[in-house]
């Protein structure tokens, strides 16, 4: 019987959790069935066993994550371990600036004071006046 700290090959869903690639195992599994995650270019189910050496592409929170097993682990470890347990190949995140003199995102947050002095004005007025 082999450790579960160190074994020769685990499922992907457990060592997307267990590297901290994702936070939760159903997490993982969710990735795996939408066809989120591939093994070696082949589409990963959460069962797909990994080994050392194997490549993993995988879309995480909107970024395309492409990393080699070094240790196929089954159990969540800290942060320093777990960066220990893959090579991170993936390509540099993108960073969306928001141009300049926007303040906010319509639709987000409460509108300022002055914003609903002017949309309780359009309210009284009516769009048929």
């Amino acid at each position: 019987m082999t450790s579960t700290s160190a074994a020769a090959d685990t499922r992907i869903d457990r060592w997307l959790c267990a590297v901290r690639l994702v936070k939760t195992r159903p997490m993982a599994t969710q990735l795996c069935e939408g066809g989120h995650v591939r093994v070696n270019g082949n589409p990963a189910k959460p069962s797909t066993k990994v080994r050392a050496g194997d490549v993993v592409h995988a879309l995480i929170s909107e970024r395309e994550r492409t990393v080699e097993v070094v240790q196929p682990i089954e159990t969540r470890v800290g942060a320093p371990v777990a960066a220990t347990c893959y090579i991170d190949n993936s390509p540099a995140p993108v960073i969306r600036e928001i141009a300049p003199g926007i303040k906010a995102i319509r639709g987000e947050g409460r509108p300022s004071k002055r914003l609903r002095r002017e949309l309780e004005r359009m309210r009284r007025i009516g769009p048929g006046s």
